[in-house]
């Protein structure tokens, strides 16, 4: 992932986080951790050393929040893979906040949701962009795509909608992806584009991800520790895309992972192993010492 942009905007639907409850012991550790290249490889697997890990930290009693690009129902699966029931989780890249709690209906409830007007955006990625395919995560959970547009990290199935559908919605994240552009030009288009007034990060693909302006997976954690009464110094990170950046600055310990690029190693205080090499199970190791 090679690039990120914010941008102030007036109007956007941001409501006001619940505060969680302050931490009842002070040694907590906040753990930030994303998820596809850092928990998970880029088939989707994650390594029972991984799993291991990070199961043994949720039982050691520290706050381990999954902070990911993924929508809601993408994340779900892996939050249940390393055994958390109670606790947060931050998806969309910041966009939506949940709680977990298994006296829930279903087991979670979404207390935050951020979401903004994508028209300006869209139309001007459209004439960049010719022959773009575009996804969008409204402020009711559901996706609409064009061009048949599906991705694992919707979490649902989208519903297939004319462009000119998505302009007026109310969006917590938007997917800009082309078929056709190498990543070096589909970067080089978003860049030209000069987009205002919504924040970006570009995947190592040929990927666009769009949220508000502002909206990254650092602000929403940030609102998290501080209500939960954690020492910033507390907070680690793990991250390896340009849509980490942010959280790993955040982070009293930011650790980017082995097979990041240059722009996310800059960013953090440490690098651990690649994915392939169990990196983040290395990181949850070493806060059980």
């Amino acid at each position: 992932m090679t690039m990120t942009a914010n941008a102030a905007v007036p109007g956007i639907d941001d409501q006001e986080i619940a505060a969680p409850a302050p931490a009842a012991k002070t040694d907590r550790y906040l753990v930030a951790l994303d998820v596809d290249g850092t928990l998970v490889d880029h088939d989707g697997n994650m390594a029972g050393a991984v799993r291991d890990a990070a199961q043994a930290v949720v039982g050691a009693g520290h706050e381990i929040i999954i902070a990911t690009g993924r929508s809601l129902g993408a994340m779900l699966p892996v939050v249940e893979q390393i055994g958390m029931v109670r606790g947060y989780g931050v998806c969309s890249n910041g966009g939506v906040t949940v709680r977990l709690d298994p006296a829930l209906e279903r087991g979670y409830e979404i207390i935050e949701r951020v979401t903004f007007r994508p028209r300006a955006a869209l139309t001007t990625l459209r004439e960049k962009i010719p022959g773009a395919r575009f996804a969008l995560e409204d402020a009711e959970g559901n996706f609409l795509s064009t061009s048949r547009f599906q991705d694992a990290s919707f979490g649902i199935e989208a519903r297939g909608v004319d462009f000119h559908h998505l302009l007026d919605a109310q969006a917590v994240r938007v997917v800009v992806n082309s078929a056709d552009a190498s990543t070096a030009e589909f970067s080089a288009a978003i860049a030209a584009a000069g987009l205002q007034g919504v924040a970006y990060a570009v995947g190592w693909s040929a990927w666009l991800d769009i949220a508000a302006a502002g909206v990254t997976k650092a602000s929403a954690l940030e609102k998290l520790r501080a209500g939960m009464g954690i020492d910033a110094a507390r907070t680690v990170a793990v991250g390896d895309g340009s849509n980490d950046i942010e959280m790993l600055r955040w982070a009293g310990r930011g650790v980017a992972m082995g097979q990041a690029e240059a722009d996310v190693l800059a960013a953090a205080n440490e690098v651990t192993a690649s994915v392939y090499d169990d990196g983040a199970a290395a990181v949850l190791r070493s806060l059980l010492a």
